[in-house]
């Protein structure tokens, strides 16, 4: 018996069978693995590994960094399919866009009665220190990464809205690397929409972002540093774009503007695409003990000389209650209705849906609003009853802290496991880009695969490894011939002068404890 002739479906919408026949997308994989024994298929999947270790490809799983974990199946979406997810996230990003500007400002969709005050104000990451600072192009979302799973009928819903500082796409640009040397005659094959023109439109979108009359923009990748979960991703993307990657003690702000220490002097700073949360973002604006920002960042934004990316204060529409409107939002900004649309949800602070919650616990999915990373989510059918009568007490005390939602048997895509191909549960994160002209959404986007059997909980943080997504394209568009941004980036000559490098032997635990704090919601 071969590989997939072994293979069985679940319960759940499986993407490469159904009723015993191989869906459409997924003919050219199923023919190749059909030809491979296990021990050629696994001989791939070493080589894979052992790329990654090489290539330092890696993400911190409870304080221990590992080799970040990439199935040799990889997961196909055909172009129809597509066709109906790149404008459902692109309509997303602009409503949420809409609604983040709305927030900070006039706060019309309040007034209007599409969304609470109370819903708004009582946001963790409602941050009352972004009203007033006007993003030059408009854009306060310069990134997104929005989560969708396939239901029990395939169709595609959103599960939850990634704008704060949303991480994955490295791994997105690493896994396409190493599956086109692992599977050459697939890719000789197939169409697949490419994905290595992502750091030159990020690099664009962010100098379009630059303060009003800068003509070479210079950028920088804020990391919070080493010990954060998802450093690997911020040293290739600052990389990939030739800008320099530096940490808070190596920016300083002065003349009403930010300023980076190189060897060759200071150099100006006009895009600060950070990776570090909001509260670790300015000591002076938000927490005074933090050692990962830069003092007066947040003034120098206010006047206008730097632009955050992504925007101070996004988080607000991360909120997983903020979440269950945004199809209201869609319809109220935009005129439109939601391409994409949400997994039902119970607001718990409305009585009658909290009532009903308590009643069901066992059957649900509680989350927190404002986690990430799949912490903090308790799986009922999963729970004991003592975790249950914890979740019930949390629940009456703070309802307006979590939603609940019926269990998703997420869709499943056949995965490597010890006995051979198995179904395997995943979801997706497609990344947008928006310059503030355009949308662009990176066609595949990153997999994250729940490796135990029946796990629903995808994260990598909590123990999930990623698949190649490709997409099927009926022409293979040319790439963009330009290099580099619209606005000429300007590469440093100099190196940044390691400030952070040799702290005092005090600080080092304290920093390495803030680094490690920051969110990594991949």
């Amino acid at each position: 018996m071969d590989l997939v002739d072994g293979y069985r479906a679940g319960a759940a919408w499986d993407e490469m069978v159904a009723d015993g026949q191989v869906r459409g997308p997924y003919q050219q994989v199923h023919q190749v693995l059909a030809a491979m024994s296990v021990p050629d298929l696994r001989a791939r999947a070493d080589s894979l590994a052992r790329a990654y270790l090489r290539q330092g490809v890696t993400f911190d799983i409870g304080g221990q960094e590992r080799p970040f974990p990439i199935d040799v199946v990889p997961r196909v979406v055909g172009a129809d399919e597509w066709a109906q997810v790149a404008p459902g996230v692109a309509q997303r990003v602009k409503a949420l866009e809409a609604f983040l500007a709305d927030v900070y400002g006039p706060q019309r969709a309040v007034d209007d009665g599409v969304v609470p005050r109370s819903v708004v104000v009582s946001s963790t990451h409602f941050n009352r220190a972004a009203r007033g600072v006007a993003p030059t192009n408009g854009v306060r979302v310069h990134v997104a990464g929005i989560d969708l799973i396939r239901d029990s009928a395939g169709g595609w819903r959103v599960l939850e809205d990634n704008v704060r500082v949303p991480s994955g796409v490295s791994y997105v640009l690493s896994n396409r690397q190493a599956m086109a040397r692992s599977f050459p005659e697939l890719f000789a094959a197939l169409r697949i929409a490419p994905v290595a023109g992502y750091p030159r439109r990020l690099l664009a979108a962010l100098a379009a972002a630059a303060p009003a009359g800068v003509d070479e923009p210079t950028v920088v990748v804020l990391t919070p540093g080493v010990y954060n979960s998802a450093y690997f991703e911020h040293t290739l993307l600052a990389r990939l774009m030739g800008v320099e990657l530096v940490e808070g003690p190596d920016l300083f702000c002065a003349s009403g503007r930010v300023w980076m220490r190189t060897t060759q002097g200071r150099r100006r700073v006009d895009v600060v695409y950070r990776r570090v949360d909001d509260d670790f973002l300015d000591p002076v604006a938000f927490r005074q003990d933090s050692l990962l920002g830069c003092p007066g960042l947040m003034t120098c934004a206010r006047k206008g000389t730097v632009t955050i990316a992504n925007a101070v204060g996004n988080g607000v529409a991360d909120d997983k209650l903020v979440y269950t409107y945004v199809p209201d939002l869609i319809r109220y900004y935009l005129g439109e209705e939601p391409v994409l649309p949400n997994v039902d949800t119970w607001r718990l602070e409305e009585p009658q849906a909290l009532a009903e919650v308590l009643d069901r616990l066992a059957e649900l999915v509680v989350k927190p609003v404002d986690g990430s990373g799949g912490k903090g989510i308790v799986v009922g059918p999963a729970a004991t009853p003592a975790e249950l009568d914890a979740l019930r007490t949390r629940l009456a005390q703070d309802p307006r802290g979590w939603i609940a939602q019926p269990v998703v048997q997420l869709s499943t895509v056949p995965t490597l496991v010890a006995d051979g191909l198995r179904p395997r549960h995943v979801d997706l994160r497609p990344f947008a880009v928006n310059s503030g002209d355009q949308v662009h959404v990176l066609p595949g986007g990153l997999t994250r695969v729940a490796l135990p059997q029946g796990q629903l909980v995808v994260n990598s943080s909590q123990g999930g490894g990623s698949k190649d997504t490709w997409v099927l394209e009926g022409s293979r568009p040319a790439e963009p011939a330009a290099a580099g941004p619209a606005r000429p980036q300007q590469v440093l000559a100099g190196h940044v002068v390691p400030i952070s490098a040799n702290p005092d032997d005090a600080g080092v635990p304290a920093m390495q404890q803030q680094q490690q704090q920051q969110e990594a919601s991949c």
